[in-house]
């Protein structure tokens, strides 16, 4: 029995969205199962996708948190 986590930004796909819909979630879910029973011959109601929503604050990149490192990419591309 698989169990894949996925973690996504609360960010959504676009800039005009908050959070990732409940329709990009479904097709995540879909996805990742039918590669677990295409690579692994693990069938679909064996498989459990869990998909996690982290707080831009929580999270960060180059030693930094998140909107401080894009504010200093923005400032070095100006």
């Amino acid at each position: 029995m698989p169990i894949v986590t996925i973690q996504v930004t609360r960010e959504g796909s676009s800039p005009e969205r908050s959070a990732v819909t409940a329709e990009e979630k479904a097709t995540l879910i879909k996805g990742v199962s039918q590669l677990l029973l295409d690579v692994l011959n693990k069938p679909l109601d064996a498989t459990f996708v869990v998909i996690e929503e982290v707080e831009m604050e929580n999270w960060g990149v180059g030693g930094l948190p998140v909107a401080e490192y894009r504010r200093r990419r923005s400032a070095e591309t100006r």
